[in-house]
Formats: structure tokens, sequence, C-alpha cells
């Protein structure tokens, strides 16, 4: 697989594996080996940017990705976060005081296995720590050889822009997708400014933009779908204009509307690197065979100009979480 760099040097797969579902967040918990034995199919498929967190099970992933990484640990990236206070196994509040990044950053070097996290993002902005400080932490972290790259998730760009002054961002984490642009207006200009990377989770829409999910469609009370607004069964049959689009660009293009939505971001920016999550090796296959797909600047002309009539139902996080977002 073709490889892209995301800020000062990370070189990584045009696109990686998000191995949050491998444990957390979408249903039930699959079984351990299956999942470890997927992680190890997508190394030998060209994969080698893996993201992961803390809060992820939590705790649970970050095991699960350091045990089944461990035999190609020098072939690969993996990328972790830090910033929720986890009380008696479950995710709390937002926490990113400097010492509680440096307690929780030992936990992940043990879980994963490592003696230096490749890339560590702060998970979310905390409002009562300046980023400044959080900066610094983990600038200490990175000369002490604890850290490689440092990372922000769902931040702002004034908030990137301050903590980039402090210690180099190498890539910024948001949701992207042919359902959430907003990162077009003021993120992606932000980045291309000062030099970092992009890296898109959910960029299949939590899998939506698939086409394998209708107003039909039922999901369990553990799969975070089901408090989604954008999830409601009638949000669901509302969007789907937007899936029809992409399959009818998929026919065209002899792929799947899974490909034309990745491709659709590889084509953005050549320091853009989506981390689809799956836990089916044939969907695993399907996603990384998008890197091959081509989209003319013609094709995204006219996607562009089709997305410009249809308006997207629903808001993407439920208003608790929504709160926690673009600080």
């Amino acid at each position: 697989m073709d490889k892209r760099n995301l800020g000062s040097g990370l070189e990584v797969s045009a696109i990686g594996l998000g191995c949050m579902p491998l444990s957390f967040g979408y249903g039930p918990t699959p079984a351990k080996q299956p999942m470890i034995a997927l992680i190890r199919a997508a190394v030998e498929r060209g994969v080698t940017f893996f993201d992961t967190a803390q809060v992820y099970g939590p705790f649970t992933n970050e095991a699960l990705v350091g045990e089944a990484l461990a035999p190609v640990r020098e072939q690969v990236v993996i990328a972790t976060k830090f910033g929720y206070a986890i009380d008696a196994g479950r995710p709390a509040e937002i926490d990113s005081r400097p010492e509680a990044i440096k307690l929780s950053i030992e936990g992940s070097l043990k879980r994963l296995g490592v003696e230096s996290i490749d890339l560590l993002y702060q998970h979310r902005v905390d409002p009562d720590v300046p980023i400044e400080d959080v900066s610094g932490t983990v600038g200490e972290l990175i000369h002490d050889g604890k850290v490689k790259h440092f990372g922000l998730s769902e931040a702002s760009p004034n908030t990137i822009r301050r903590a980039h002054a402090v210690q180099a961002v190498t890539a910024v984490q948001s949701e992207y997708s042919l359902w959430w642009r907003a990162p077009e207006a003021e993120l992606l200009p932000t980045l291309e400014e000062l030099g970092i990377g992009f890296v898109p989770f959910s960029p299949l829409g939590r899998g939506f933009l698939t086409g394998t999910i209708d107003e039909t469609t039922t999901f369990d009370s553990s799969d975070l779908r089901y408090a989604i607004p954008r999830f409601t069964p009638e949000a669901r049959k509302a969007n789907r204009a937007l899936v029809d689009l992409i399959a009818h660009v998929a026919d065209r293009k002899h792929a799947t509307p899974a490909q034309i939505a990745l491709a659709w971001l590889l084509a953005q920016r050549s320091w853009i690197v989506p981390i689809p999550a799956t836990t089916k090796l044939e969907r695993l296959e399907e996603n990384l065979r998008a890197a091959v797909v081509e989209l003319t600047p013609t094709d995204i002309g006219e996607i562009d100009i089709a997305l410009s009539q249809i308006r997207v139902h629903g808001a993407r996080y439920p208003e608790n979480l929504e709160r926690r977002t673009g600080l």
C-alpha cells in the first residue's frame, strides 16, 4: 500500500485501521482471538497505522492492539490517546492535568508493550487546563523518549495553533466524511498552513455510508449509534439521498460505496489518512482496495455539486458529547 506523511515526517499507510470496535463501542464485545487475527491480517495487507485509546474498553483495546502487534512492532505506527479520568473501569470526566497525563501514559506503555508511543493524542480538549500546559507536558514525554509525536483530537483551529507553538503537533484527528464536512471551513486550511497531518475518524459515517444501514436497522443498547441523533430511524430515512448518491458513483467506477467514500477522502489532500474501522476481514479488504480507486477532478466536482443539494439530518453526537468537541 502507498504511504503518506503526517506532519513532521511520520510515515504511515495511506489507510489505517481504527481499532475501537474490536473491543468497544459497537455492540457486544467481539471475541479476542479473531480480533487479533484481524489486526495481523491488516499488517499482512500493508496497513502500518493503528489507532486505539485508553478509554476504549476502557484499557482493553490498548492491550488487544499491543498483543496483536507485538511480533511486528518495528513495522507499525501505533496511536493512542489520553485525557479521560477513568474511575473503577468506567470513563468519567475529561482530565488533562499534567500529572494525570504522565501517570496515564505509564499505563498505556505497559498495555501496548512498547517503550515509546508513536503518536499520542489528547482525546478531547480539557477546558480547565491551558493547552500550553498539555503541550508542554507531552513535550517532556517526547524529550524523555516515552512519546515520539504529539496529536490532538476534535480541537479547534485556535487551540491547534496554541498547542503547536509550544510543541509541534504532528496530526489532528477529527470526524470527516461525505456526511460531515465541517473541517473544510477552517480546520483543513489551518492544518495545511502549519504542516500538520489529518486523520479522519468515522470516514464511513459509522457504517451508514456503506449502504448497509437503513431506517429498519436496529442497534443494541451497547452500540454508540443507539444514542446518536443522526441514527434515529427518521434521520436515516432522510439521509438515504446521500447513500444513493455514493452508490451511483460507485456503480460508475466499478467500486463499492465504502470505497468511494474513502477514495473521496484520499483525494482531498495528500496528508489525509482515514482510519476506517471494522471487525470483519472481508470489510477490511474492501476498505483497503479504496486506495486504488481513482476519483478524477471531474468526479470530485460532480460529487460536490450533488452534495450541495443534500441536507444531512441529525446531530453527530448527543448534546452532552457535542459540547466536548471543537474547543
